[in-house]
């Protein structure tokens, strides 16, 4: 059992001891030098309280031959890092520095640091008083970042001012005129993005002076929010981002502008109705852009996703993937602009693939299971960078051939270097089931080393979020590997709804969500029961999110399940919709009729299995009313004389839909296997002591 001691992380086994679990390396984010030489990743460890992750930056080896080095080591972390042209190390940090030292200097808001190639020590080079944040440098060496400013602010000192007259005036008040006001888990406003540039001189690489950021774009309000993304071209001279613009009935869709890094002048490159646009990534010559078309989805369609390229210069976006049954993400074009490099889910992986630029044909660059994020290429055009994560294995850097036959290398990385490499406590089988209308439902499940005939394990149900989503890759907050450590078997499926098995199999459950996804459940979990190592007798549901309104629809329409824990969970749809964070969207998913048909809390009288419900306030994008509702639906209709009933309430008033931080996540953990204990195994309830 995850207990409340405290050990050495080195030697525990960190899927029996959370302390060593939540001491393993998180890996995220990756950038490559220009010239091919460094690759920098984000490393998250805990702070030495244990109450938050901080991140440095590790240097990996692209070759493969040197052990990982860390690079910095601030308490507050460092983020976001960029090479400029010069090969200097640029990143985000909150830490102190000359001029940011005293209470009132801001160092509690991300600056801009720069570390001197030849190494030495980092320096702030800008600070906006809004802190700054994702710079990316140009081959000509004209820096862009985001820089979060009060509505009318014209430069940094009247940013400054007028956040220093709220602070003193003790005014934390936001109007709003427009929608969103919120977003998962901070309040919009009432400073927002901008668009901020700056030239790299020679003084300021040679230490002797600091950026002048121009602002591009003024004050934008929601047209520039915090999914956007940007890129620049090699000269400089334009960048590319996404743009959010206004519709009727406070409904908003993005498009993606160019703007003149001179003038500021800004012109629409994509921009449709019936279309969405991200993620727009500039070609080597400066001439093209590529980005992910997005079909705008409604009641009765899902929609689809598929790669585009527009000239910078202006025109059509041509559709390059359309025909293509999978959704690509984000993309990285190769040196040579005739390919873009770029992960889709496709049946429980998530590889790379090559699209070629002038076809659309996409050519798979991994063989077997694996989701690869983070992708950077090589100058030369001959490999790919990426972590790679699987469920069973964590993220770690490694490198992709782009040609001759597929070729997957492991990097030696951080994980190695630490020493906190971790043995996984069991096996992990794929299994599959079909579906009453002749469909395959996939999904892995993990099995401690001695499950068997002999020794069948009880079975959790562990339903993924999202919906559009894949059991495909590892993750920290879910992971199923501390439990089967608890002795469980994890069932971890993909329904209805999943991505990565085409645009029909997602179909079959849209705008229906309590018919397919949750008849494909049952189906694959009858497949898991029937297995001689698993104990049918003994099986309870999970699910968080999306997976946390599968688990209360479950506990409407079943009672097979001894028990079920809801997380972060969609219990009223009629409620869920107008108060969500991202409502513009959930006005598109379902009719009325769809919600009324689809909504748990209709089912409220038919509950008996024991539920633990879990909720943290600052959750926005599930807001907190929804587990208030279903925790009164319970106990209201208990049935004992002493108002006593099996069901509990996990709540985190400073935690959002994720529960983040690690001593919280550690009582995550150890409330939920101690429910589960009680009603599966039939044990004692012992909640964690610090409970009180």
């Amino acid at each position: 059992m995850i207990s409340d001691d405290v050990t050495d992380e080195r030697s525990a086994d960190p899927f029996s001891d959370f302390d060593a679990y939540s001491a393993l390396p998180r890996l995220a984010g990756l950038s490559l030098s220009p010239d091919g030489t460094r690759l920098v990743v984000g490393v998250s460890t805990p702070d030495h309280e244990k109450t938050r992750y901080t991140t440095a930056l590790w240097e990996v080896d692209p070759a493969g031959t040197r052990p990982a080095r860390r690079l910095t080591r601030g308490a507050q972390g460092e983020s976001g890092a960029a090479f400029a042209p010069s090969g200097d190390l640029l990143f985000v940090s909150a830490r102190p520095g000359p001029g940011r030292d005293s209470p009132d200097s801001g160092g509690e808001v991300p600056a801009l640091w720069l570390q001197p190639a030849g190494g030495g020590d980092a320096r702030v080079v800008a600070a906006p008083p809004g802190g700054v944040r994702d710079p990316v440098v140009s081959t000509s060496g004209t820096l862009l970042a985001g820089a979060a400013m009060m509505p009318s602010a014209t430069s940094a000192d009247t940013d400054a001012e007028i956040r220093e007259r709220r602070k003193k005036s003790a005014v934390t008040a936001i109007l709003h005129e427009e929608y969103p006001v919120r977003f998962w888990d901070h309040d919009l406003g009432p400073a927002r993005l901008r668009l901020m540039a700056a030239r790299l001189t020679e003084d300021v690489t040679a230490g002797e002076g600091t950026l002048e950021l121009r602002d591009l774009t003024g004050h934008a309000g929601r047209s520039l929010d915090d999914e956007g993304s940007w890129d620049i071209t090699p000269d400089g001279r334009t960048v590319v981002t996404t743009w959010t613009v206004p519709e009727s009935g406070a409904m908003q869709r993005r498009t993606v502008v160019a703007i003149d890094t001179e003038t500021g002048e800004r012109r629409t490159l994509a921009s449709d109705p019936d279309h969405e646009y991200e993620a727009p990534r500039v070609s080597p010559d400066g001439t093209s852009v590529a980005i992910v078309v997005y079909r705008r989805s409604t009641p009765h369609d899902p929609g689809d996703f598929w790669l585009g390229v527009v000239d910078l210069a202006g025109g059509e976006v041509r559709d390059l993937t359309a025909s293509w049954d999978r959704w690509p993400h984000a993309a990285r074009w190769t040196p040579d602009g005739r390919a873009l490099v770029v992960a889709a889910d496709d049946h429980g992986s998530s590889p790379l693939w090559r699209v070629d630029v002038t076809s659309g044909e996409p050519t798979r660059l991994t063989p077997g299971p694996g989701a690869y994020t983070d992708v950077r290429i090589s100058p030369d055009g001959r490999w790919a960078y990426a972590l790679r994560s699987a469920y069973d294995s964590p993220p770690a850097p490694v490198r992709v051939a782009l040609t001759g036959e597929p070729e997957v290398t492991p990097l030696p990385g951080p994980a190695e270097a630490l020493g906190r490499v971790a043995a996984l406590p069991g096996r992990l089988d794929e299994i599959t089931a079909t579906a009453k209308d002749g469909t395959a439902v996939r999904g892995w499940l993990a099995l401690p080393h001695q499950a068997g005939p002999a020794d069948p394990a009880p079975l959790l149900l562990w339903i993924h979020g999202g919906p559009l989503m894949s059991h495909n890759a590892w993750t920290w907050r879910w992971n199923p590997w501390l439990a089967v450590a608890e002795g469980y078997a994890v069932l971890l499926p993909d329904p209805a709804l999943s991505s990565g098995y085409g645009i029909d199999f997602i179909r079959r459950g849209w705008g229906a969500w309590g018919q397919a996804p949750f008849t494909d459940l049952m189906t694959i979990t009858d497949a898991a029961q029937d297995r001689e190592d698993i104990d049918a007798a003994r099986t309870a549901a999970m699910g968080g999110s999306f997976g946390g309104y599968m688990a209360n629809w479950i506990a409407g329409h079943t009672d097979r399940f001894s028990a079920i824990v809801t997380h972060a969970s969609l219990w009223a749809l009629d409620q869920f919709g107008p108060t969500t964070d991202d409502a513009y969207y959930w006005h598109r998913e379902m009719t009325p009729e769809m919600v009324e048909a689809n909504s748990p809390h209709h089912f409220a009288d038919a509950i008996t299995t024991p539920m633990l419900v879990i909720h943290g306030d600052k959750d926005y994008r599930v807001p907190v009313g929804e587990a208030l509702r279903l925790w009164w639906d319970l106990l209201s209709r208990s049935k004992s004389e002493d108002g006593t009933s099996p069901h509990k309430f996990l709540y985190f008033p400073d935690e959002n839909h994720w529960i983040l931080t690690p001593n919280h996540a550690k009582l995550w953990y150890a409330t939920v296997f101690a429910f589960l204990a009680h009603h599966v195994r039939g044990e004692e309830f012992k909640p964690p002591e610090i409970l009180g």
